[in-house]
């Protein structure tokens, strides 16, 4: 489905040159760049003023974006370096979590926590509120097939469920103690991206031109594009992205569970229209995922509470889509995998029931599949949504885009070690490679399982059942899926 882009590095030859090392008007120096010989370049221009240019900005402050700002700012070798969070909305704070829990959440992964708590994220993310949860069971409505995952102790945790806005606040407090590292600049808005044209001896400033809709115009030596699906500094830079939108609506919504449990289980169910999960924000409440049709998601958003309460407990308990002939097929290869391998066995176990939703909890919205062929370009370096967008039935999205915030940080922090442009090609690719060795196999997979559960054909969903059955009665095997998707 994807491919790893062919990778080169362009390379100049047979233009004169000279290395040129630009000073402001008090002597400080800004930087060392190659230029052609010219004689154009206007005073305005080899003036700038130093706190006009940066070392690194980030366009976007959302969870990916934030965490990048904190990730580089609280990197020793680039503790002399100027780096700027440009953010179009306001400033997240919070001191204590709201009463009413947000729809927007994200499953958080023990690698991504790891990160958060190198940052000092964490620990605001605990005291706010965060749930994590040691198993998961997934399941299919088409036949009885099922693989739970889960620790071997059960006090590690698989995950964790947060919003989305408390990781934003948790990071953003962070920042603030960075205030000597990043700047920040809130509800500023970008409206025009100008690249330097890498080799060419024309350009009088070699890095990248930021106009901000105030009219202010920033330069940076490396501008990170963490501004989300539709980057507008992936669209400026003309990066290709191979994308579609999947024939689906997530609609998320805030359950309230029948009666308390200890709700540290994450379920899911794989639907002729799409699966529908749900995962635990507390012992009385949980986060619904409903991945589904767009006729469908449009009626369960118009059904009074009582018929979409009903619908959600039909959807994770109905048998009404299993047939005999894929039961009476699946019971049997399970009956021959037990007594192959009796202790790849799982005990079913039965979701809770949902009894309510928060008010104006329901919202829907499109799903689709997206990675930009390339996550960089000459200065510039594209992460989290704006470099890959994935459907959210593995719960991966914020992961992978934290994922790109600790490799792109390790990559830039051995550059300005080794006194290297932070701009440069050389290293940016290294941070590409390694992404894209990790994302892709996963965006694969995930595309794979949506449209393996997109049919109730029965040839596919006794495949499938197969599939689902032998999967499970291999710990080792689940084992490693769970390493992967913990990174």
């Amino acid at each position: 489905m994807f491919t790893l882009r062919r990778i080169s590095l362009a390379v100049a030859v047979g233009r004169p040159c000279v290395n040129v090392t630009v000073r402001s008007v008090n002597g400080a120096r800004l930087g060392n760049f190659t230029r052609g010989f010219s004689s154009t370049e206007s005073e305005e221009e080899s003036g700038k003023a130093q706190n006009d240019v940066y070392d690194i900005i980030i366009s976007g402050g959302g969870m990916v974006g934030t965490a990048m700002a904190c990730s580089l700012g609280f990197d020793p070798n680039l503790q002399s370096k100027k780096i700027l969070l440009l953010e179009a909305g306001p400033k997240k704070e919070m001191d204590k979590a709201p009463e009413v829990y947000s729809t927007r959440v994200s499953s958080i992964s023990p690698g991504s926590a790891t990160l958060l708590s190198g940052l000092g994220a964490w620990d605001h993310i605990i005291n706010l509120r965060c749930k994590s949860y040691q198993k998961m069971q997934v399941w299919d409505a088409c036949s009885d097939a099922l693989i739970t995952f889960d620790k071997e102790n059960l006090q590690d945790e698989m995950a964790y469920v947060v919003e989305n806005d408390v990781i934003v606040a948790a990071l953003t407090k962070q920042l603030q103690t960075l205030s000597e590292q990043v700047e920040v600049h809130y509800r500023t808005r970008v409206v025009k991206y100008t690249w330097p044209r890498p080799y060419q001896v024309s350009d009088s400033i070699p890095w990248v031109k930021v106009t901000l809709a105030s009219g202010q115009t920033l330069h940076t030596k490396l501008l990170i594009g963490a501004d989300g699906p539709n980057s507008m500094v992936r669209k400026e830079a003309g990066i290709p992205t191979v994308k579609w939108n999947y024939d689906q609506s997530a609609v998320v919504a805030v359950l309230h569970l029948s009666e308390p449990t200890e709700n540290n289980v994450a379920w899911q169910r794989f639907l002729p229209k799409g699966p529908i999960a749900m995962l635990p924000l507390s012992d009385t409440e949980s986060s619904l995922v409903w991945s589904t049709s767009h006729q469908h998601a449009e009626e369960l958003l118009q059904m009074d509470e009582e018929s979409f309460v009903d619908a959600i407990n039909s959807a994770f308990w109905s048998n009404e889509n299993q047939s005999d002939l894929i039961e009476a097929a699946g019971s049997l290869f399970r009956t021959a995998l037990s007594v192959l391998m009796p202790n790849g066995t799982s005990t079913r176990q039965l979701p809770p029931s949902v009894a309510g939703i928060g008010p104006k909890s329901r919202v829907m919205f499109p799903l689709g599949m997206g990675h930009a062929s390339e996550y960089i370009r000459h200065r510039v370096a594209l992460i989290g949504d704006a470099a890959h967008r994935v459907h959210p039935l593995a719960g991966q999205g914020a992961n992978l885009g934290f994922g790109d915030v600790a490799c792109l940080t390790q990559v830039l922090s051995q550059a300005a070690f080794n006194g290297k442009d932070l701009g440069a090609m050389q290293h940016l690719l290294e941070y590409e490679t390694e992404r894209q060795r990790h994302n892709l196999p996963m965006m694969a997979a995930i595309d794979l399982m949506k449209r393996l559960y997109s049919t109730n054909a029965a040839p596919m969903v006794l495949l499938r059942t197969l599939g689902l059955q032998a999967t499970n009665a291999l710990p080792p095997l689940k084992e490693q899926i769970i390493a992967y998707a913990s990174k």
